[in-house]
């Protein structure tokens, strides 16, 4: 499957999206993204994650 060009009048569904993704990361080799390390972030920032985590999410 191709990459289709933005088109605002067709949604691309989830699934597609994420198939999209994995093969485009299987042809280029790339299997472990590393995260932001999060060292610049805001109070709020930290606030949110905090709040998400003790919430039973994870960021």
């Amino acid at each position: 499957m191709a990459s289709h060009p933005f088109n605002p009048k067709r949604p691309i569904p989830l699934g597609e999206f994420a198939a999209d993704i994995e093969r485009r990361r299987a042809e280029t080799g790339v299997t472990d993204v590393p995260r932001n390390a999060g060292n610049r972030r805001t109070d709020s920032k930290r606030a949110l994650l905090a709040a998400i985590e003790n919430a039973g999410g994870r960021w």
